[in-house]
């Protein structure tokens, strides 16, 4: 019994000690010094060193990726909807009629297509370039500071990679002028054509993999109502957003953690298979599969795609309604 006591005493005493430490008498800008110092020291433990390989094989599969996609598609052309973000590979685009439009025009109508590009095929994702990793925030009149590069090669910076001038300032925008894939395309063969896919889609799957696990040890965030990306420990102030309609002209940004399909876009596309028709119609639309459309670009090479894209394929699928059977 006097041992519990003992107990009882002890404990409250304990706690009447951490009441008096957290009362309002505790001078709380003596302690703003001190946490401004451990978030100083912090970047003493970046970059990590075992992960340096890894931001370096990124940015090598990147760079492999951009050169075969620009490759591919100067052989298999790439429609793009004149109205909206659909893209299609192949010849004639689809007669699906999941056209979004304009905002004033009419829902679900059929697509205008036009000549694709590389950026319709690799979305560019770009972030403010930061002097370090733990700097101060950046705020909004501070955004024409900093220079815009693509958020995988400043996740991979970040990560202790070294990337050259060619690696910042090469975005799928600009690319055709810089890359340009590899000359003399009409005169690859079917079987050159296949080797070229082949890496591309490795350099895909090495680059997603490898993003995925640079994200799970660096921070990384986007905006939760938009596609704004910060690498970084906390996202920056920029008004950029413009989701709420009361804003006076941009909003700011609502962080959450970031994924690798925020980094490197999948971009989904139809995906036609052989016992689809010529052109895919809008009847069968719940019939036919979806790829992302670095995959979709290189089956069309001949290249045989991972078994983990094959329920979104439907490889085994119906290509009709049954009803339109004869």
């Amino acid at each position: 019994m006097a041992l519990r006591r003992k107990l009882w005493v002890d404990f409250w005493g304990e706690l009447s000690k951490g009441q008096r430490f957290y009362s309002s008498k505790f001078d709380l800008k003596k302690l703003r010094p001190m946490i401004m110092k451990r978030i100083e020291n912090r970047a003493k433990d970046y970059p990590i060193r075992d992960m340096v390989p890894v931001a370096r094989e990124v940015l090598k599969a990147r760079a492999l990726l951009i050169r075969g996609v620009s490759t591919l598609i100067k052989v298999f052309p790439v429609q793009a909807c004149k109205f909206c973000p659909e893209v299609f590979i192949g010849e004639k685009g689809h007669l699906i009629q999941t056209c979004r439009g304009f905002r004033r025009r009419a829902k679900n109508r059929v697509h205008e297509w036009i000549s694709g590009r590389l950026d319709d095929i690799l979305v560019p994702v770009e972030a403010f370039h930061l002097r370090n990793m733990f700097q101060p925030v950046i705020q909004h009149n501070q955004r024409f500071d900093f220079e815009r590069v693509p958020a995988v090669v400043e996740l991979c910076w970040q990560a202790g990679a070294d990337p050259t001038d060619e690696d910042l300032h090469l975005n799928t925008r600009n690319s055709d002028g810089i890359v340009g894939g590899v000359h003399g395309v009409e005169s690859l063969s079917p079987e050159d054509l296949t080797v070229i896919a082949n890496g591309t889609l490795k350099a895909w799957e090495t680059l997603r993999s490898g993003v995925q696990r640079l994200s799970l040890v660096y921070p990384v965030k986007v905006c939760e109502h938009c596609s704004e990306v910060h690498v970084g420990p906390s996202g920056h102030k920029a008004r950029l957003c413009g989701v709420f309609k009361y804003e006076s002209w941009r909003g700011t940004h609502f962080w959450k953690k970031a994924g690798v399909d925020d980094l490197v876009p999948p971009k989904i596309v139809w995906h036609r298979r052989p016992q689809d028709p010529p052109v895919l119609l809008d009847e069968g639309r719940g019939y036919y599969g979806h790829a992302p459309a670095v995959v979709d670009l290189c089956t069309k090479a001949g290249v045989v795609p991972p078994t983990k894209y094959f329920t979104m394929i439907k490889v085994l699928g119906r290509s009709e309604p049954v009803g339109s059977e004869h």
